[in-house]
């Protein structure tokens, strides 16, 4: 995964993920949609084979760079909450 940001000011962020499907920029999107200092959330669709998936993120306030590094915290937690439940499932 390499990132590169590909656009930012003091309330947007444009940030491309090399390396990585678009699994990661929807997740990262729904996420920051939880956010309430979020005004804009979206991933950006080019070319499928041509050109990396991206995330763009706005805010009313705070940084955006803070808000990117809550919601990608926050979809790591559930992933660990989802990995111990599915432990205990497989288990039974």
């Amino acid at each position: 995964m390499d990132l590169k940001k590909v656009k930012e000011d003091k309330d947007t962020l444009l940030l491309e993920i090399a390396g990585e499907t678009f699994t990661v920029t929807n997740a990262l999107k729904e996420e920051l949609w939880n956010d309430k200092t979020v005004s804009e959330a979206a991933q950006v669709r080019e070319h499928p084979y041509l050109s990396e998936p991206k995330v763009f993120v706005k805010t009313e306030k705070g940084s955006p760079v803070a808000a990117l590094e809550k919601a990608a915290e926050r979809i790591s937690a559930n992933a660990k909450e989802f990995q111990a439940e599915f432990k205990k499932a497989a288990k039974k």
